[in-house]
């Protein structure tokens, strides 16, 4: 299960930013995953709540928003929504190699209060 090693790399990077900003306790987190990273979004929210435990994330709640995969075909440029992981061009036919989106793991937006850093 990956998603245990995606948590605790979300929360390294949320920690590091609500220091950075001053927030004694996060409230909320929103992120976005592409879906060729093939993360389970319950899997994900699960392991968070578990690595958050004892630091300034504990009880916040994550968002996740699944990114389509997005995919440019070669030979007529046509942007198409990648489904059941077919790369073939609804115009032309041709198999795209070239994924526009759909592969993300990024930390959109920190919400939380600012003061003194109880624990970390």
């Amino acid at each position: 299960m990956h998603e245990v090693g995606i948590a605790e790399m979300l929360s390294e990077i949320a920690i590091e930013e609500a220091k950075r900003h001053n927030f004694s306790k996060v409230s909320s987190l929103k992120v976005q995953i592409g879906e060729m990273a093939a993360v389970v979004p319950e899997a994900l929210i699960f392991a968070f709540s578990i690595v958050s435990k004892g630091t300034i994330l504990e009880g916040a709640q994550l968002s996740i928003e699944i990114v389509p995969i997005v995919a440019r075909c070669d030979r007529c440029e046509e942007l198409f929504e990648v489904e059941n992981f077919s790369f073939k061009c609804p115009e032309c036919g041709k198999v795209s190699d070239h994924c526009i989106s759909g592969k993300e793991l990024l930390l959109i937006s920190i919400e939380g209060e600012k003061g003194e850093h109880p624990h970390v």
